[in-house]
């Protein structure tokens, strides 16, 4: 009998910047007991950004759109997909002005994450999917 995967978790928030805390919570109340520190805290710094992104430049609260979430524990690592209906492609700005006072979130995803990638959604928008190795087992 084939081994049932971990069912992924799922949150959809309003396009409000209070989501973005909201959505941190989430996704640190759904980790497991016993990962460490740094990856509880690397993985609520992402949230943070990627949440904050989609709001800010991918939806529209006054068109009461939302923003979805998905976690997830796959091949070593943890995943995090963040939704959004906008059509815009996020990219790094590897060279930020150092007078902006934004611009560096994706910057630091890029620089925690082991992998990210921006993924079309098959209707509408995209989303900003990342993931962090699990530390080896030892």
């Amino acid at each position: 009998m084939p081994e049932i995967p971990v069912v992924p978790a799922l949150w959809r928030f309003p396009a409000h910047p209070a989501s973005v805390g909201r959505a941190r919570h989430a996704v640190m109340e759904a980790l497991p007991y016993g990962l460490p520190p740094q990856l509880h805290a690397e993985l609520g710094f992402i949230t943070s950004e990627l949440v904050t992104n989609a709001i800010r430049h991918g939806a529209c609260a006054d068109a009461d759109e939302v923003v979805e979430l998905v976690l997830w524990p796959t091949d070593g690592h943890y995943w995090l997909a963040v939704s959004d209906p906008g059509p815009g492609k996020p990219a790094v700005d590897h060279r930020p002005s150092p007078d902006t006072e934004s611009g560096r979130g994706l910057l630091l995803v890029d620089a925690l994450a082991d992998a990210w990638a921006v993924v079309p959604r098959p209707y509408r928008g995209k989303s900003v999917v990342a993931g962090l190795a699990l530390p080896s087992p030892g």
